[in-house]
């Protein structure tokens, strides 16, 4: 079992900047790929990033590449998002999700159906 917590939402003008946590407890966060999806109201939720187990890979929703990166610490058995060059559009819910998955597929990374294990969301907006 994992649990996952997400942290450091928050409001923030366009062009800002804001780093999301996800903090993992359970198995180590060394075992499980990781992704950041989001939701805002009335839409449904989508990929936003995701990390491989080993860290090796990352990968990134077109809307969000160049301007966000995935990380996460293994020995802190924490994930990260980072945002840069914040636009209104980006304003979301936005959910840490992980999987026991070793493989590199964006098929399964980049699903919300790719995940067992999901945080429960922090808000982060962006004023324009």
């Amino acid at each position: 079992q994992v649990q996952l917590v997400e942290s450091g939402g928050g409001l923030v003008q366009a062009g800002g900047s804001l780093r999301v946590s996800c903090a993992a407890s359970g198995r180590t966060s060394g075992s499980y790929a990781m992704g950041w999806f989001r939701q805002a109201p009335g839409q449904e939720r989508e990929f936003v990033a995701a990390i491989t187990r080993s860290g090796g890979s990352t990968f990134y929703a077109d809307s969000v590449q160049g301007r966000f990166t995935i990380s996460k610490n293994n020995a802190k058995n924490t994930g990260y998002l980072q945002m840069n060059s914040l636009k209104p559009e980006d304003t979301a819910v936005y959910y840490c999700a992980a999987v026991f998955y070793a493989g590199t597929s964006i098929m399964v990374l980049g699903k919300v159906a790719g995940y067992a294990y999901w945080g429960q969301g922090t808000q982060v907006t962006v004023s324009s």
